[in-house]
């Protein structure tokens, strides 16, 4: 639901609650249970048997600078914004009763950093004090690698941004704070309703040499070397659908990278088309329906269906985003078709777990002895990066003869490998080790795990990327923990934080791209399986568990060396707002218009929740807007002349259908002048038919 203008200013000022700030009274007790859930055993009808929950949705834009920005995903060195195509944002769904709710967030980003986790809590601590804490809030992420980078206060995920941005982390911050006021504000009785279906043609095993190391009572679960499994949640009031969730584990890496405009990528595309295709919604207006498209365990899940960037279903990048996000959207509907009424109460239990430092019982190890995990070490391969999606280690290698600031700020990456962690690691090949490398650690080792139950529906969450095996052992544990059948538990990776991936044992031998990002050694999946067995047998007994060792915040030591843009300039002769090129008099539908106009930086004003472009067309009443740059068929590119003139150029695909008319362009941005004063200005075209 749109937020009200007092609700987007309430919104506005929780965002200057320091990034350092963190929610006091944050440990779990016996007090936070009651306020997050009220427990029940499997099959009890506590909670659900008047037929309806509490449920509410919300949505904002999570769009950071749409100009030299560092791009996070594929760690790129020098792949920078440099426009937007589809604007990335921030999907809240609540579930609840007056006094027991649960908040589900989807982010269109790369990751959730534990920066980010903290910002949102703290905001949400000064807007809501204590009805939205770490324990009932749930925030993952779609895991697009065509976003903005820079919101971490990991160095590891800095070092191709080239260090901490603000700009992205407000934007990141901020969306998911209005998302989830949003649906707070929208709380109302309704129903839900779950569906599961399969899809077999989104997805590809990029590590199939790793995968046919496990044993046979896995490998017999996906018989085609993927999980295609479809899980759907349809969220009813007032007799009509207002919010969809789509669980489905396939990379969000459709986009490739050398690509450089902002996109919510496959999972983005497949949102576009539930909300603005099929319900209408137009994001600058306000949205009634809201359908996000999460990850599960979709570790060694490529959409690059050829096992090469950019390479299937064809050799196009975007319509590659387009086929895989539309057979998400597809594969949803069907399952949402022969969805069942949901029951059971909801609830939520986390606790923080040092992943580096975890003494693994033999219950949970291949040969049954006890193991140890390991500070955390990126390996070869992991540099090497995978060949079917994109490279590797943030900011690694950097091109001969270019130096990193951040790098050498930091002491550069080559640092000695004690021959006690070589060992912990065997049998990666370290190149870097995170864990112990100065000023702190590059990567987190103190994460969440967290339980969430939505009425028959659990989802185990972890803040790294999961293979669908290594998904699958932990499902299976926590299934057996709460006595509930294997598919009514799902993997939900990206959760909460990052650190890299989770792969088996068997898939860590072989060393590919995952098992040398599986930073905290071979006995990483064990511990997370020992772990999530503690807290599923906490869950299921109604028992608080200890919150664990306090995640870090090193807000503080966080370097910049991305230089702020100066004052705007223009191209003799011109002025800001001048068409540069025209479109042309006429088009019809399936053309492409197109404009360019003298700019500004769009770092000076990000215009998130907002536009750089609107087309227009003329009706009796005046000028309507009847699209705008942030959807599927309007592209913003933006490029530099000299040191200081802003060129957008922007095309629109037009549609089948679109009415004939007399149309224009519109573009807004704003001028920075010398004296630091902003000055929005407005720049439009001449007008043209279209037939």
């Amino acid at each position: 639901m749109a937020l009200s203008d007092k609700e987007t200013a309430d919104a506005g000022e929780v965002t200057t609650v320091s990034r350092r700030t963190v929610l006091a009274g944050a440990a779990i007790g016996a007090a936070a249970l009651g306020v997050t859930a009220t427990f029940a055993l499997p099959g009890s009808r506590a909670y659900a048997d008047s037929g309806e929950y509490l449920v509410g949705v919300g949505i904002s834009d999570i769009t950071g600078p749409a100009a030299e920005c560092g791009m996070m995903g594929y760690s790129q060195f020098g792949q920078d914004t440099a426009g937007i195509h589809l604007r990335p944002r921030a999907r809240a769904f609540i579930f609840g009763s007056a006094d027991q709710r649960v908040v589900y967030v989807v982010a269109d980003n790369g990751m959730i950093f534990q920066s980010v986790h903290r910002g949102v809590m703290a905001a949400l601590a000064t807007r809501f004090g204590d009805r939205y804490t770490e324990q009932n809030v749930l925030l993952t992420s779609t895991h697009s690698h065509a976003t903005c980078g820079g919101s971490s206060n990991d160095y590891a995920y800095n070092l191709s941004i080239l260090g901490f941005q603000q700009q992205v982390y407000d934007a990141e911050v901020n969306g998911i704070v209005e998302a989830i006021a949003a649906a707070d504000a929208d709380l109302s009785p309704g129903s839900l309703a779950l569906g599961r279906g399969e899809l077999h043609d989104a997805s590809v095993n990029r590590s199939k040499i790793a995968w046919d190391r496990n044993p046979d009572a896995d490998k017999q679960v996906f018989p085609d070397a993927i999980d295609p499994a479809v899980t759907v949640l349809s969220l009813r009031k007032g007799g009509r659908e207002v919010g969809v969730i789509t669980w489905f584990a396939t990379h969000n890496t459709s986009m490739s990278n050398t690509n450089r405009l902002i996109s919510a990528d496959n999972k983005g595309y497949a949102s576009y088309s539930f909300e603005h295709e099929e319900h209408g919604v137009r994001y600058l207006d306000g949205c009634d329906f809201v359908a996000a498209f999460p990850q599960t365990n979709s570790g060694d899940m490529s959409p690059n269906l050829n096992l090469h960037p950019t390479d299937g279903p064809t050799q196009n990048e975007f319509e590659n985003t387009r086929i895989i996000g539309d057979r998400q959207y597809r594969a949803g509907k069907t399952a949402l078709a022969a969805a069942s009424p949901l029951s059971g109460p909801v609830a939520s239990l986390l606790c923080y777990i040092d992943i580096a430092d975890i003494e693994v019982d033999g219950r949970w190890t291949p040969n049954g002895q006890p193991r140890h995990t390991a500070p955390a070490c990126a390996g070869v391969s992991l540099i090497a990066g995978s060949v079917e999606d994109g490279p590797g280690l943030p900011g690694v290698p950097i091109p001969e003869g270019v130096r990193n600031p951040f790098v050498d700020a930091l002491g550069g990456v080559n640092q000695p490998i004690p021959d006690w962690l070589a060992d912990a690691q065997a049998p990666k090949a370290i190149v870097a080790p995170l864990g112990i490398m100065p000023p702190v650690p590059w990567v987190p080792s103190v994460v969440p795990i967290q339980l969430v139950r939505i009425g028959d529906l659990y989802l185990a969450c972890g803040g790294a990327e999961f293979t669908i095996t290594s998904g699958l052992r932990i499902r299976r544990v926590v299934a057996e923990a709460l006595g509930v059948s294997l598919d009514q538990v799902l993997m939900q990776g990206y959760a909460n934080c990052y650190h890299e991936y989770v792969a088996t044992p068997e898939e860590y031998d072989a060393q590919q791209y995952e098992g040398g990002s599986t930073l905290y050694g071979r006995y990483t999946l064990p511990a997370y399986q020992q772990e999530f067995h503690r807290l599923a047998t906490a869950f299921v007994a109604q028992q608080a568990v200890p919150r664990g060792p306090a995640p870090r915040d090193v807000a503080n030591l966080q370097p910049n060396f991305v230089a702020a843009p100066g004052p705007d300039g223009t191209l003799p002769g011109t002025n800001f707002g001048d068409v540069l090129t025209q479109p042309a008099p006429a088009y019809a539908p399936g053309d492409q218009a197109a404009a360019e106009f003298v700019s500004a930086h769009p770092k000076h004003n990000t215009r998130r929740n907002g536009t750089f472009l609107e087309i227009q067309r003329a009706t009796d009443s005046g000028w309507t807007r009847i699209a705008n740059e942030g959807e599927w068929p309007v592209k913003y590119f933006w490029s530099k002349r000299g040191a200081d003139v802003s060129i957008a150029r922007f095309t629109w695909d037009i549609p089948a259908g679109t009415a004939p008319g007399r149309y224009r362009l519109q573009h807004y941005a704003d001028q920075l002048a010398a004296d630091g004063t902003l000055h929005p200005f407005t720049g439009t075209t001449t007008e043209f038919d279209i037939r």
